[in-house]
C-alpha cells in the first residue's frame, strides 16, 4: 500500500517511518472522525452530496468489515490514516480522495488520540469504581477486625482492617478524580486547524466537534496540532495510580506471608514454585508493584519527547503513542487484577488481633489515661516508655506495678489499655467512611 504524501523512501526509513503497528488500534476512531468530517464536508457544500453519502457508506463498510473480521488491516501502510483513505478510494473511487479535503494529518491524527484516550479513561473509570467496590465490600465484612497500625512497618496503634482498606479506597477515589479531570480537559476538537493554520475553505468546527462528543473545537490551530498535555496528564494520573497499586500490592505481598499471616490471596492469584511443593507466591501482587516502574518510565519517555519541540507538529510526536498507549494498557490490566484479587482474599481476625497484642501499641493509651488524671504529657510519655521497657504486656502489669511506676495509677487503667476500648475511643469514622464511598459508588 502506497503512502499519502507520494513520495519513496528507502526501506529502513519506512521502518522507523511507519507507526501502523502502535496506531492501528485507533480504526474505529479513525473511522469515526473521517464520518464526522465527510458530513460537514456535504453540509458546507465542499464536496457533493453525492460524494459526501458515498464516502459515509465507503467508511461505515469499511467499519463492518474490521469489526467482522472480513477486512484485515494492511500492516505495509504507513499508518492507520493511510489504510483507511486509501482502502475508501479503492472502495469508492475519486470520491475518496475528497475525504482529505481541508485535513490533514496533523489535526487527524490528534484528534483521532484525544477520541481514543477518552474511551480509555471512561474503561479505567469503570475499573477503578469495581475495585473500589470490592475494597468497600471487604471493609464493610471487617469493620471491627483489630489490627496494628504501622509508622516505620514498626506496630504502632491499634486501628481495624476496616479503617484501613478505606484508606486504599480513598487512594483510588483521588485517582478516578484526576483521570476525570483529565478527561474534561482533553474533551476539546483539534479537526480544522489542519496542519497548523487552519484551512481556507468554510468549514464548520463546531459541527465536527459536535458529531464527535467534544465539548467543542480547540480554538487555536498550532496548539492544537502540537498539545499533547492531555497525553501527558494521563499518564501522570496512571502514574499516581500506580504508585497507589503498588503500595497496596506490598502490603498485599507482606499481609500474606506466613510471618504476618494476616490475609490468604486466593487462588487464582497466586502462583507455585517450580521446586518447593509448599509455596504460594503473590506473583500478581508482585507483578502490580513491578509494573509500576513501567508506566513512570512511559511518562517520562513521553514528557522528553516533548520538553524540546517547536511549535507546530514534528515527527518526534509519533513517540506519543506508544508510551499513552502502554501506560493505559498497564494500568488497566492491574486494576483488572486487583478488585477480583481483593474480593477473594481472606483476612484471618486471629492473627491481626495477636499482632497487635503483640507490640505494645496501646502505650500511647496509657500515657494518654495519665494526662487524663492530670500527669503533664511528657511525664506521661516517659511513665508509659518505662511501663514498656519492663517488657511485659500492658494489659498483664499487676495494679502494684503500674502504681510502683506512678501512683496516681487505678483499676481504670486496664478498660483503658483493652486494645477494643482503645479502637472505641479513637471513634474510628469507618461507618461514614462507608458512607462516603457508597456515594463515591452511586455517583459514578
Amino acid at each position: 500500500m502506497n503512502n499519502l504524501w507520494g513520495g519513496a523512501i528507502a526501506d529502513a526509513a519506512r521502518q522507523l517511518n511507519s507507526s501502523i503497528g502502535v496506531d492501528c488500534r485507533m480504526w474505529r476512531e479513525d473511522i469515526a472522525g473521517s464520518l464526522a468530517h465527510a458530513a460537514m464536508l456535504a453540509k458546507q457544500g465542499i464536496i457533493s452530496q453525492a460524494d459526501g453519502e458515498a464516502i459515509q457508506a465507503g467508511l461505515l463498510g469499511i467499519l463492518e468489515d474490521v469489526e467482522s473480521g472480513k477486512l484485515a488491516i494492511d500492516m505495509s501502510a504507513e499508518d492507520i490514516h493511510t489504510f483507511v483513505e486509501m482502502t475508501l478510494t479503492e472502495r469508492i473511487g475519486d470520491a475518496g480522495k475528497r475525504l482529505h479535503t481541508a485535513r490533514s494529518r496533523n489535526d487527524q491524527v490528534a484528534t483521532d488520540l484525544r477520541l481514543y484516550t477518552r474511551g480509555q479513561i471512561d474503561e479505567l473509570l469503570t475499573l477503578l469504581y469495581d475495585a473500589v467496590a470490592a475494597i468497600r465490600d471487604k471493609a464493610a465484612a471487617y469493620k471491627d477486625a483489630v489490627m496494628p497500625g504501622y509508622t516505620h512497618l514498626q506496630r504502632a496503634q491499634p486501628v481495624t482492617l476496616g479503617h484501613y482498606l478505606c484508606a486504599w479506597a480513598m487512594m483510588l477515589t483521588r485517582d478516578a478524580g484526576r483521570l476525570a479531570d483529565a478527561k474534561k480537559r482533553l474533551n476539546q476538537c483539534p479537526l480544522g486547524a489542519c496542519a497548523l493554520a487552519g484551512t481556507s475553505f468554510p468549514i464548520d468546527r463546531d459541527m465536527t466537534a459536535k458529531a464527535l462528543g467534544f465539548d467543542g473545537p480547540v480554538l487555536n490551530s498550532l496548539d492544537a496540532v502540537s498539545d499533547r498535555d492531555f497525553c501527558v496528564e494521563t499518564l501522570a494520573a496512571l502514574s499516581l495510580l500506580m504508585t497507589h497499586l503498588s503500595r497496596m500490592a506490598e502490603e498485599l505481598v507482606l499481609w500474606s506471608s506466613l510471618e504476618f499471616g494476616f490475609v490468604t490471596l486466593p487462588e487464582g492469584y497466586v502462583t507455585g514454585s517450580s521446586i518447593m511443593p509448599q509455596k504460594k507466591n503473590p506473583d500478581m501482587a508482585e507483578l502490580i508493584r513491578g509494573k509500576t516502574g513501567r508506566v513512570y518510565g512511559d511518562l517520562t519517555a513521553l514528557l522528553t519527547v516533548l520538553k524540546g519541540l517547536p511549535l507546530a507538529y514534528n515527527k518526534d510526536m509519533q513517540e506519543d503513542k506508544q508510551a499513552l498507549f502502554d501506560g493505559l494498557d498497564t494500568a488497566a490490566l492491574c486494576l483488572g487484577v486487583l478488585a477480583p484479587m481483593i474480593a477473594g482474599m481472606t483476612p484471618h481476625r486471629s492473627a491481626m488481633r495477636k499482632a497487635a497484642g503483640a507490640g505494645f501499641i496501646n502505650a500511647t493509651d496509657c500515657a494518654d489515661w495519665l494526662v487524663e488524671h492530670g500527669v503533664p504529657f511528657r511525664e506521661a510519655y516517659a511513665i508509659a516508655a518505662g511501663l514498656v521497657h519492663q517488657g511485659k504486656p500492658l494489659e498483664e502489669l499487676t495494679l502494684d506495678e503500674y502504681r510502683a511506676a506512678c501512683p496516681v495509677f487505678d483499676e481504670s487503667i486496664y478498660a483503658a489499655v483493652d486494645l477494643d476500648a482503645c479502637v472505641k475511643r479513637r471513634h474510628l469514622p469507618i461507618d461514614e467512611e462507608l458512607a462516603f464511598l457508597e456515594d463515591f459508588l452511586s455517583g459514578k
